[in-house]
């Protein structure tokens, strides 16, 4: 016997009872996915610190590295906006490599305790499950979350006008 499908479907049936108990609470896990064109990432600002990934936050997930999507690790990612019932997002980094033109300064914020300067990795578009987001950082500013979307605009034409 294969345990793998089996945690699957006991993970599935406890989040199942805990949307049930939610519901019947008046509260909802999470939002209902969001339609989107087919292909195409719906872009919005609506951060909302409420335990939800929203675009316009900074959220932390698992990120596989580029050069070995087997291995990766939890960092911090930018919400821009969402694809069908998922997060499209861009992986932030404190490590800044002036060489590289799909990087771009976002500044500090309570996503990173120790307040290091980040930067948008617009190279990469993350689709994320809701699931997979560990926990809220902080809310981007807006002028910030703009610049990010337009230098990601550039090069992945599937992210709709905001």
């Amino acid at each position: 016997m294969q345990l793998g499908p089996l945690v699957g479907r006991l993970a599935r049936a406890a989040a199942d009872a805990l949307q049930q108990e939610l519901r019947r609470r008046g509260r909802s896990a999470a939002p209902a996915p969001r339609a989107s064109r087919p292909g195409g990432v719906d872009v919005e600002y609506a951060p909302s610190m409420d335990g939800d990934a929203d675009p316009g936050e900074v959220v932390w997930t698992w990120v596989p590295f580029e050069d070995d999507p087997s291995q990766g690790k939890d960092r911090p990612v930018l919400v821009l906006g969402y694809v069908g019932g998922r997060l499209a997002a861009v992986p932030l980094t404190s490590k800044r490599h002036p060489e590289r033109r799909d990087q771009l300064p976002v500044g500090t914020g309570g996503w990173d305790p120790r307040r290091r300067p980040s930067y948008a990795d617009v190279g990469r578009l993350l689709r994320l499950e809701r699931r997979a987001v560990r926990r809220e950082g902080s809310a981007i500013d807006r002028a910030v979350f703009d610049a990010v979307v337009a230098a990601a605009r550039a090069r992945y034409p599937e992210l709709s006008a905001a």
